[in-house]
This record gives C-alpha cells, sequence and structure tokens, in this order.
C-alpha cells in the first residue's frame, strides 16, 4: 500500500528565493547578536595553533566538560556516554541514522530537525502540539499518529522534541511532559531531547523544566546546540548524552560510527572553547545571564507589540525568538498580496527589514499566516550598541531598540488598522 504524503502539507519550497532549495534555507537559529565574549575569544585564540584533528565525538578534556554541564543539571553521565560534534544538526542526523524507522516531530518544530531525516529518505510526521505550549506534542495525537502510520506501513522509532521550544518559546509544562513521554515508550520509540535553549529561560525562578531524560533513563538522548547558550552560533559546537543501559552503549557505538564516515569533527579550536563554556566559569555565567535577561525584555516587548496589533502569541518564556499567529489581520494581509506563510515571510522581511521566517519553515501550515520574530536583530546595528544593550539597566528606552521596536510596532498596526476600517459595520 501506498503511504500518505507524512507532511500533510503544502511543499516547503513553494516560493522559495532562487537558489534556495528547502534543505538550503534553515533559517538558522536565532542568534543572540552580541559581540562574542573576550574570555571566550581568548581561550579559542590560545587554541589557535592547534593542528591537529580533534578525535571523532570529541576528546577527553572536552568530554569531561560536558559531564560537568549535565552534572550540575541534574543528569550525571560518565564520558563514555557523552559525543561531541560540529553543532546539534550533525548529530540529530547520525543518530536519525543509527536508529532507523520513520520520525516523528511535533508541529511546529525547529527547523532544521526534518531535513537531516529527508536527506536519510525517512518519512517525517508532523504531530500536533496543544494549545499551551510547542515542542511536546500532544499525547493522544501521538498515540493516533503512531497508529495511523503503522496500519499505513510505516515504522516509527524516533520522536524528537524540545521542551524548551524553537520556534514557539514556550515551556512544555511538566504533567504534559510525562504524558507524552508515558506514551512515546509504551509505543517503542527513542526519543531525542533538543534541550539547546535549556539555559535561556526567562523566569529561571517561576519556570519548571524537566528533562525527559529525568523521567525515562534508559530510552531518551539529549542534545544540546552551544549556540543556545554558550558558544557563537559560527562556532559550531554540540553534545549529546546517551541514555544508560545496553541501549545507549550500542546507540553511542553507531553514532560514533555515522560521524566517522561523515568526519564530523569540531575544529580544534573550538573544541577547546567549547570545553571552556561548558565548564562555566563565571564571565561566560554572567554573560548568559545577561543575554537570558536582555532578550526577555525584549521579547516580551515583541509580544505586546503583536498582541497590540490584534495578533496572538503565546507569551515568551525561552530562548531569542517569538511565534507569532497574524490570523486575525488576513484581510488586511490579504490586500497586500499576503495568502500564506510564504507570502508573510517576503512580506515582514522586507517591511522590517531583517528575517522573519514563515511558520512553513517549522513544518506548519503552509497556509496559516504565521510567523517567528527574533530579538537579536532589533539590539542595534554596530556591535557598540549592541553591547550598550547588555549594560544598560532600561534596554528598551535606548534609541536604537526603541526605533526598532516602533518600526515593528508601525508595521503590524498599520495592518490592524487596515483590517478595521474594512470590518462590515455592526
Amino acid at each position: 500500500m501506498r503511504r500518505t504524503d507524512p507532511e500533510g502539507h503544502g511543499p516547503a519550497h513553494h516560493s522559495l528565493p532562487q537558489g534556495h532549495g528547502p534543505v538550503r534555507y534553515g533559517p538558522p537559529l536565532p542568534d543572540d547578536g552580541l559581540p562574542v565574549l573576550p574570555e571566550l575569544s581568548a581561550a579559542l585564540a590560545a587554541a589557535a595553533h592547534r593542528g591537529d584533528e580533534e578525535p571523532v565525538g570529541g576528546g577527553p578534556a572536552l568530554l569531561e566538560a560536558a559531564c560537568g554541564y549535565w552534572e550540575r543539571r541534574g543528569l550525571p553521565v560518565g564520558p563514555d556516554r557523552v559525543t561531541a560534534g560540529p553543532g546539534a544538526p550533525a548529530l540529530l542526523l547520525a543518530l536519525t541514522a543509527a536508529l532507523g524507522g520513520d520520525v516523528l516531530v511535533p508541529r511546529p518544530c525547529a527547523a532544521w530537525w526534518a531535513p537531516y531525516a529527508r536527506l536519510l529518505g525517512r518519512p517525517v510526521f508532523h504531530v500536533a502540539t496543544p494549545a499551551e505550549s510547542g515542542g511536546v506534542p500532544d499525547p493522544y495525537a501521538l498515540l493516533e499518529t503512531v497508529r495511523r502510520v503503522r496500519e499505513e506501513g510505516g515504522d516509527p522509532r524516533l520522536l524528537v522534541l524540545s521542551v524548551a521550544d524553537d520556534p514557539t518559546a514556550t515551556v512544555a509544562p511538566p504533567e504534559l511532559l510525562h504524558e507524552t513521554v508515558e506514551a512515546a515508550t509504551g509505543e517503542g520509540l527513542h526519543l531525542v531531547s533538543d534541550e539547546t535553549w535549556r539555559d535561556t529561560l526567562h523566569a529561571a525562578h517561576a519556570t519548571v523544566l524537566l528533562s525527559p531524560a529525568e523521567m525515562v533513563p534508559d530510552r531518551v538522548t539529549v542534545v544540546t546546540d552551544l549556540a543556545g547558550a554558550l558558544l557563537p552560533a559560527g562556532w559550531p559546537a554540540a553534545v549529546a548524552r546517551f541514555p544508560a543501559g545496553d541501549t545507549g552503549t550500542a546507540l553511542h557505538a553507531r553514532v560514533l560510527d555515522v560521524l566517522t564516515a561523515l568526519g564530523a569533527r569540531l575544529a580544534g579550536p573550538v573544541a577547546v572553547a567549547a570545553g571552556h563554556a561548558l565548564d562555566e566559569p563565571g564571565p561566560v555565567t554572567a554573560r548568559r545571564e545577561a543575554a537570558v535577561r536582555l532578550h526577555a525584555r525584549v521579547a516580551a516587548a515583541v509580544h505586546g507589540a503583536v498582541v497590540a496589533a490584534g495578533g496572538l502569541a503565546r507569551p515568551p518564556q525561552a530562548g531569542r525568538h517569538l511565534y507569532a499567529d497574524l490570523e486575525p489581520l488576513r484581510a488586511a494581509l490579504g490586500a497586500q498580496g499576503v495568502g500564506d506563510a510564504q507570502e508573510l515571510e517576503e512580506f515582514l522581511t522586507a517591511r522590517l527589514g531583517m528575517p522573519a521566517p514563515g511558520g512553513h519553515r517549522f513544518g506548519d501550515d503552509l497556509q496559516a499566516l504565521r510567523v517567528r520574530f527574533a530579538t537579536g536583530p532589533l539590539l542595534g546595528d554596530t556591535d557598540t550598541e549592541r553591547l550598550e544593550c547588555l549594560t544598560s539597566p532600561a534596554p528598551l528606552e535606548l534609541p536604537h531598540v526603541q526605533r526598532a521596536l516602533m518600526s515593528l510596532g508601525s508595521a503590524l498596526d498599520g495592518l490592524r488598522d487596515d483590517a478595521q476600517r474594512w470590518e462590515p459595520p455592526r
């Protein structure tokens, strides 16, 4: 029997810019928009003389640093259960190749999850998320999707999820996570928990973040891209924590085989900088905390602008981004020639002068008017302006930040005003 389209919506390449296929257009992780921390630059420069290759999977110093990082988060692990790679995409590609079978992801999900499965010829099935948060599928929708895929001859084996989520900037509540993890493990799925954004909680003391690895230690692999909170995006480095038991041992070995075949090694100087960042010395943690506070304030301001204009968005809880639904402004957008997510992306990117990837990039419905806004581009055009944001007690009052927020607000308010003019009288 021929299996149905796993995507369930229009093609991701719809109206792509010339020369950009669906895989080649990321979009990338939301950048922090800040200059590189001098201490990290110094660590990289001090290792610049290294000409030898970093071992596949990372050298002893880097693996020990990763173990310490997870130990401090209540996820103890030995270095024989840790692997490093040149960014989380390489690790997810290796995990997907090693596990085999079909892949399940929430809708929406991080833009980089699905392309790596497709490159391996693996079907990707999107599962609906509940109203209150993204990143973790609704447990009942997950069970129904698994049942349907198996009835159609599929072989679902892997569920990728993220408790602190890109693109929705939400944090899944523990009770939902428990139900979904229980449903997934009951169906024999292996879980990959993308925890790239776990250290970017906007209200860390008021938000409970649990890792699925705390719930089922023998069925969850954790992947963390250091571009989330520790390293510049241009220094690709990520670490994976494998589960306990024989399953973890075998999976670790297969992933190392795949990384070896790909030649997926960290550059030596980047590995040194990554180890330094994972050790979390004072300057690194101080910069991270300051950056999180800054982006939380800017994200809250963006959320306010979206809601004031009549759009919908969950309050951001983590990361450097916001996911907005502009469906209430469809009539006004339609008058501008905008009828789907690709056209919304092109319209807002041109209007705002900053990337505004549409929801279809994240596996969402092409016809839905959803978009991810990043906060990094709102911090200024120069390193001086961006650093001023970081040190100012009132960054939203800085002229360059005010201008950027006013530009965003004006673009959205204009759509609201147009929509109101076209509303029929009551």
